[in-house]
């Protein structure tokens, strides 16, 4: 998610071998739709975010009574393209595709275009929209944006420091970075900048070294919760318990810890309306039914004072 082309050489070479499952596909398969549509679903890696939107998928193709298959790119862009190639293969009336990187995405869609199956894209859109199905988009950069204008608030014009813990270069981590910084106030000076690679263990060593660089860091934005109870570990071991962390998801174990205040507040960015919206939609405009093409995923930005306002995350 994801538009500079620094993302490239930052993505893993390692070749991952793609392993396709077949999921809730009718009759012996436990769905008890029609056979007549078919979504290949290619997601993007591994983090909760992942396992949560692939469930919801999965979920709400079956009551749509459509056949899914899945794929997990790993963060690899190569993998994707290989993922995109398998469901091609398997001539599935439409791709949802959770992006690894922005960048990416053209080839992805060239392919599919020329095959003449069309690609709904979750979380990202691509600025062509001819050129796509649709798409369910959240507006990472605003994402961004609220936690960064919780930072201003809370603030009150004082000089602070602020660290971030990004996620990996490219797709969702870029554009959130962007929207943090770019929101900012002038007296919020960002001191350190690295990515976690949405790995908790890499982003609680990111931690501990942003920590120990900058003994006075007052705040720190994290790319995700997963990432960010590993930051707040780190920071707490470091006798840094008055370091303020925001963040990203709204899973129940983010809302916890905003009650608790080891968060002082995170991005409420349903995994599950993101699924949900991305299969509805997607069949609606197969079967050339009025939904919007483009649908905006809302978003709370969650503090103590509004827990319940947060939507459900992740399908049960």
């Amino acid at each position: 998610m994801r538009i500079s082309a620094r993302s490239r050489s930052a993505l893993f070479a390692t070749a991952v071998t793609s392993a396709l499952v077949l999921t809730g596909c009718g009759d012996d398969n436990g769905s008890s739709g029609s056979d007549d549509v078919s979504l290949g679903f290619v997601n993007g890696g591994d983090t909760g975010f992942h396992t949560c939107l692939q469930k919801a998928v999965e979920q709400t193709a079956k009551t749509e009574g459509a056949k899914v298959y899945t794929a997990n790119s790993h963060q690899n862009a190569g993998t994707e393209l290989s993922n995109i190639e398998d469901m091609i293969s398997r001539n599935v009336s439409a791709l949802i595709v959770q992006t690894v990187n922005v960048d990416s995405l053209k080839g992805d869609i060239a392919k599919a275009k020329a095959s003449n199956i069309p690609i709904y894209l979750t979380s990202v859109a691509t600025s062509d929209v001819s050129d796509i199905l649709g798409a369910a988009v959240v507006d990472l950069k605003k994402v961004g944006s609220l936690d960064a204008g919780w930072v201003a608030k809370d603030a009150g014009g004082k000089n602070v420091e602020v660290g971030i813990v990004a996620g990996a270069p490219g797709a969702a981590s870029d554009l959130l970075v962007n929207g943090f910084k770019g929101a900012l106030p002038a007296n919020a000076k960002v001191v350190a900048n690295q990515p976690g690679m949405f790995n908790p263990a890499k982003a609680q060593d990111v931690a501990e070294n942003m920590i120990e660089a900058h003994p006075d860091l007052d705040y720190a934005f994290v790319a995700n919760e997963e990432m960010g109870f590993a930051v707040r570990k780190a920071f707490d071991a470091a006798g840094k318990k008055d370091v303020r962390i925001v963040t990203v998801n709204g899973t129940d174990e983010g809302l916890a810890a905003v009650k608790s205040g080891e968060f002082s507040a995170t991005v409420a960015n349903s995994a599950k309306v993101i699924g949900d919206t991305a299969v509805k939609n997607a069949v609606g405009l197969l079967d050339n039914k009025k939904v919007d093409k483009i649908a905006n995923i809302p978003l709370v930005l969650v503090t103590k004072d509004n827990l319940s306002e947060a939507p459900q995350y992740c399908p049960k």
